[in-house]
């Protein structure tokens, strides 16, 4: 390909819609631009990127044993209802009518589509095991999109989905495809790190994360050093201290607190330490009001409520709900005095001399203590996991915090869907039984975003080989030379000729620019072709991210290229 004829639109400036690193590049470097929010039209770099990833993904997925099909985008509503999502799924899943009245949505992922595919066509338990995946445009309806193509609208997914026999067999192809996203990862030369994660709207009982580790990202995991325990925030197991204050240290009395609603704010008012202040929050729990305690300086942790309640679906009250169920403004809400569900942190039974909202307008309770004044509450943990936490697990190390990317989930999966829908097989003793299922997705367009956050500069892109939309740039540098351009076409064609995926940079622009434009790509690397250098032998070699050009023979170059793309290849 040479550069004059490539449609690549480079951008001067940063847009100012561009929130992160990887979105600002993608764009300022003509991979990507925006049609509406999160949702991306690829340009000719950008989707050969996008070929890098799926390449290794279905070659890592074919390896594993699972078979490529392709499923409709647009799904019934009728397959949801069956498998109870059709509500519970929530906002995020973008339904409409078509001409007739029949309701649809638009796929955000397919365990209805491929469970309803299968029990239409397996019998016996001969047909099985059985693991099919595709690659394919997906659409959540996403409230705020951000990041680019981290956290889009509109996103290219792999997602696989197992059929076993039972739980054992099941549980081998979660391994399988665990072992084969390694694989995928390793390939795509990212840092990355599995966690145990909540299962969320997918559902299931077991469940990693293929979390790619950069300060940009949105997801907080927690690991212990001691044990090499790690976990997503929101399912990180804590040690829990089950400390109790028995005996109140004083008197609930209710002080004024004009215009205190935050943790904050009433510590500062009361001249008390957050941690000895109660925060309660108002959830709203399969459409039923509960309240949840925790210690002030602690967080929430949604996922460890909705568990606790057993509840299918779980939100924050709005204000009007808030205000309905204390009698108070926000921010001015407690236990005391309510016959609402409550549910309490084993942090707040270790406060003595608590704070509390008193259920009235500028008001808080001072001298709370949970035994006595909380005493129906449930007792649980539902807080969020946090760097200096004791693991929960060897309950001796103390855990290290870090933010990551999402790139892949796998999931295990049980008989969620197959048990509803009635997707069985016959057993050996001709026993109709439900299969056993697990699903796995990999986020094709997020792993540039991710590759991208862990490899740049300050002069753009440093892409990894095999994610790279081409492996060399040729830059001829004295277009009026004719033995310049010779050298730069004859090194272009052989190693085009040795399967080396190669840029010629023809266009007449200055050196500066032709260098600047290569770095902002992030082809890995860049031969350089000089007047000088082709008159003495040689030729100037330059691996994207370092500071130096290496002399390389004219008659060794092409081997030498050639044979460091490979290398840093591998063997695919």
């Amino acid at each position: 390909m040479r550069l004059s004829q490539l449609f690549v639109p480079t951008l001067k400036e940063t847009p100012k819609e561009a929130e992160v690193v990887s979105h600002m590049l993608l764009l300022r470097a003509g991979y990507i631009r925006k049609l509406a929010a999160g949702i991306y039209n690829f340009l000719p770099l950008g989707i050969r990127s996008v070929r890098k990833v799926e390449a290794i993904v279905r070659q890592e997925l074919n390896r594993a044993g699972a078979q490529e099909v392709l499923m409709p985008a647009v799904q019934p509503a009728s397959i949801w209802k069956e498998s109870g999502r059709w509500e519970y799924y929530g906002n995020e899943l973008l339904r409409f009518k078509d001409r007739k009245g029949g309701e649809f949505c638009l796929g955000p992922t397919h365990e209805e589509v491929i469970t309803d595919l299968v029990r239409g066509e397996v019998r016996s338990y001969r047909e099985l095991p059985l693991n099919l995946y595709q690659i394919q445009s997906k659409f959540r309806d996403e409230l705020r999109p951000r990041a680019g193509l981290m956290r889009g609208r509109e996103f290219i997914m792999k997602d696989a989905y197992s059929f076993d026999v039972d739980e054992a067999a099941a549980k081998a192809s979660y391994k399988s495809m665990y072992d084969a996203y390694c694989r995928i990862f390793d390939r795509c030369g990212l840092q990355y790190r599995p966690v145990e994660a909540d299962t969320g709207a997918i559902g299931g009982n077991l469940s990693h994360e293929f979390q790619v580790l950069t300060e940009t990202g949105e997801d907080s995991i927690v690991s212990c050093p001691s044990c090499g325990y790690t976990a997503n925030v929101e399912k990180a197991e804590l040690r829990v201290d089950t400390t109790t204050v028995a005996a109140p240290a004083a008197d609930l009395v209710q002080v004024a607190t004009p215009g205190a609603r935050t943790i904050t704010e009433v510590a500062a008012l009361l001249g008390r330490s957050p941690d000895t202040i109660v925060k309660t929050l108002v959830f709203v729990a399969d459409e039923v009001p509960v309240l949840v305690l925790v210690r002030g300086d602690l967080d929430v942790n949604e996922v460890k409520v909705k568990v606790a309640l057993g509840a299918s679906t779980i939100r924050m009250a709005a204000d009007r709900e808030v205000e309905a169920v204390t009698h108070a403004p926000v921010g001015f809400a407690g236990p005391v005095g309510l016959t609402t569900r409550v549910l309490a942190d084993h942090s707040v039974f270790a406060i003595e001399d608590g704070v509390v909202g008193a259920n009235a307008a500028d008001a808080h309770l001072v001298g709370f203590c949970a035994s006595r004044d909380a005493a129906g509450a449930q007792r649980v943990d539902v807080r969020l996991a946090a760097g200096g936490d004791a693991c929960g697990r060897c309950g001796d190390g103390r855990f290290e915090f870090f933010r990551g990317i999402e790139v892949g989930q796998v999931f295990y999966l049980g008989t969620k869907y197959s048990e509803p829908m009635r997707c069985t097989f016959l057993d050996a003793e001709g026993v109709e039984r439900p299969m056993v299922m697990g699903c796995y997705g990999v986020g094709i367009t997020r792993i540039l975003s991710a590759a991208i956050e862990q490899n740049h500069d300050a002069d753009g892109i440093v892409w990894p080989m095999s994610l790279a939309p081409f492996h060399v740039i040729v830059a001829p540098l004295q277009l009026k030379e004719p033995t310049v351009v010779e050298l730069a076409e004859k090194l272009y064609s052989e190693l085009g000729a040795l399967g080396v995926e190669v840029i010629l940079d023809d266009r007449d622009v200055r050196p500066g620019v032709k260098f600047k434009d290569a770095d902002l790509l992030g082809i890995p690397l860049r031969v350089t072709v000089g007047a000088r250098g082709a008159a003495e032998g040689f030729v100037e070699v330059r691996r994207r991210g370092t500071a130096a050009d290496e002399r390389v023979a004219i008659d060794q170059v092409v081997a030498q290229v050639a044979g460091r793309v490979a290398a840093e290849l591998g063997d695919g």
